[in-house]
């Protein structure tokens, strides 16, 4: 498997280095600021630095420094390309498959979990895994009964080391601050810890996929694979077959794209209103398209409750944005904690800030595309990144509640985007967000597309 450094001095140490270049960048910024470069321009700069060094860094560590990177990847659209560029190069290279541990190491791990007879359990299992990450890896086997099942099998000391690492980073977590401005970095780190101590726990994550699986169970569009068994640090659902989202995003057709963008949006939504709950992690690879037209969702680990009163927030925010009152959006967002509570703010440019993530929404069918995503972020970056005193970005805050969600919707954003899918994404937010659907936005007879 993944070399993973465990000893905690050799960690820390590589850890240690990421303060030590952030001071370096920010003495270069000011001393370039002193001879007239423009503020926009030494942000770029200490932003691209800060990128590079502390994806290296991270990727060097693997483990829980590595799964850092790969979950603040969900930020990556907030970035200007200058700096995405190398910070989507880095997050691919953490986002590679590890090797696999050998087979005698895999066969200790399910002696453990299942008991020495585990091999009894199977009619067949190949020692050849079908797929491996940061945590563990995914072997392909015929359950006793026929039916072929995928067996994830969690790497022995990923839990330490990655437990480690993030008591570190959480130490450090200003020095992300240069990456991410306007987010409050600390809180997001603190429920990245929660979320990976969720998927390192395969009973909690056995669980969510049960819940899902009972929720979507003889659905038309959503298939989720039953759990078959789960013991320790071993988790066996029923098999999915299908074409992986990549290959859909790589090469799909324009109806085969726009099937899959809607059915990934309709799961990601109807989560919450059929079991309270939502998945948080919609990267290609954790979905597939069905020979028979369905989606296919798999990797429960991360999935978060969502409450019927954050489900109501959810829907009431983005109908607020797509109805393009800056004042109201100024109220709403005040109270539900995204606006620090006394401080001034133009309303115009909470609108321009707003005004992107709720553009689907606003018309009856919407094109996700990626030069529609440039240039939305584009225009809100210039806001986003400006920290002088009493500007808009040193008032936003990113209220705890809302990180999972935030997670779940921006990756799948991503995703769609990737697709350029096209759809009636508002009347799925009418059908399944409460708070959306009691007061809709007003009909718009045009259609957008990017």
């Amino acid at each position: 498997m993944t070399d993973i450094p465990r000893r905690a001095v050799t960690r820390t140490a590589k850890l240690a280095t990421l303060p030590l270049g952030f001071a370096g960048r920010t003495a270069l910024g000011l001393g370039k600021r002193t001879i007239g470069r423009p503020a926009e321009a030494v942000a770029l700069e200490v932003q691209r630095r800060t990128a590079e060094q502390l994806f290296a860094v991270l990727g060097e560590l693997k483990g829980g420094a590595m799964k850092v990177g790969q979950l603040l990847s969900i930020f990556e659209a907030g970035l200007p390309e200058e700096v995405a560029g190398p910070f989507r190069s880095s997050l691919t290279r953490l986002q590679e498959a590890a090797p696999p541990m050998p087979a005698a190491t895999t066969h200790r791990v399910l002696a453990e979990g299942l008991g020495p007879d585990w091999r009894d359990r199977f009619a067949e299992f190949d020692d050849r895994p079908a797929a491996a990450a940061s945590i563990g890896q995914v072997h392909r086997a015929v359950w006793h009964d026929g039916r072929a099942v995928a067996v994830k099998v969690q790497y022995p000391g990923a839990a330490q080391a990655l437990m480690s690492d993030f008591a570190q980073i959480s130490r450090l977590s200003r020095l992300f601050t240069p990456l991410f401005p306007g987010v409050e970095v600390k809180p997001v780190i603190a429920d990245l810890r929660r979320r990976l101590e969720k998927e390192l726990d395969y009973l909690d994550e056995a669980r969510a996929q049960t819940a899902f699986h009972d929720a979507y169970a003889g659905d038309p569009d959503i298939l989720v694979p039953a759990v078959v068994a789960q013991a320790g640090d071993v988790l066996i659902t029923e098999w999915l077959d299908g074409t992986p989202l990549a290959q859909v995003i790589a090469g799909g057709g324009r109806e085969e794209r726009d099937r899959a963008g809607l059915l990934l949006f309709r799961f990601l939504l109807s989560g919450p209103a059929r079991c309270e709950m939502i998945h948080i992690d919609p990267h290609p690879g954790n979905f597939r398209l069905l020979d028979d037209g369905r989606l296919g969702v798999m990797d429960f680990g991360g999935a978060a409750r969502v409450p019927a009163e954050l489900q109501w927030s959810i829907g009431r925010l983005l109908r607020i944005g797509t109805l393009g009152d800056p004042d109201e959006m100024v109220r709403v967002l005040r109270e539900e904690g995204f606006l620090a509570p006394d401080g001034e703010v133009d309303p115009a440019q909470v609108a321009a800030l707003v005004a992107p993530h709720a553009a689907p929404f606003a018309v009856p069918r919407f094109r996700y595309s990626r030069a529609w995503l440039r240039e939305q972020t584009a225009r809100g970056f210039g806001l986003a990144s400006d920290m002088r005193p009493g500007a808009l970005a040193r008032q936003l805050r990113l209220p705890p509640q809302y990180l999972a969600v935030s997670r779940a919707l921006s990756g799948c954003g991503g995703v769609l985007c990737q697709l350029e899918a096209e759809g009636p994404f508002r009347a799925e937010a009418e059908r399944w967000l409460p708070g959306f659907a009691d007061e809709g936005p007003a009909a718009a007879g045009a259609e957008a597309t990017a």
